[in-house]
């Protein structure tokens, strides 16, 4: 089991960048794969970005891809979301989410593929 904690939200202006950060407890961090996903009132939770459990491996969603970096350090039990040029569409709730499994077992995407959940970092972008 894992217990994730987020932070780095905020309130920022369109063309800002922010760095979301989740911590994990446990001694077994590297083996889950991670995902950052993100969700607006009514909608359904989103995926964000994702990266293996050994870091090689990430993906994005398309409306972040070349603005947004997922990285990881297991090491420090840390998972980052480098955010840059936020737009006013990227203002969410964001949340951190581990999986027990491979990268590529499932459907990665997905929120239901996914087993421990942080509580949650509000970035609000502003025009």
């Amino acid at each position: 089991q894992v217990q994730l904690v987020e932070s780095g939200g905020g309130l920022v202006q369109a063309g800002d960048s922010l760095r979301l950060s989740c911590e994990a407890s446990g001694r077994t961090f590297s083996t889950y794969a991670m995902g950052w996903f993100r969700q607006t009132p009514g909608l359904e939770r989103e995926f964000v970005a994702g990266i293996s459990r050994a870091g090689g491996m990430t993906s994005y969603a398309d409306s972040v891809k070349g603005r947004f970096t997922i990285s990881r350090d297991n090491a420090k039990n840390t998972v980052l979301l480098q955010m840059n040029s936020l737009k006013p569409e990227d203002t969410a709730v964001y949340y951190c989410a581990a999986r027990p499994r491979s990268f590529y077992s499932g459907n990665y995407r997905s929120y239901r593929e996914y087993d421990y959940w942080g509580q949650g970092t509000q970035v609000t972008v502003s025009s």
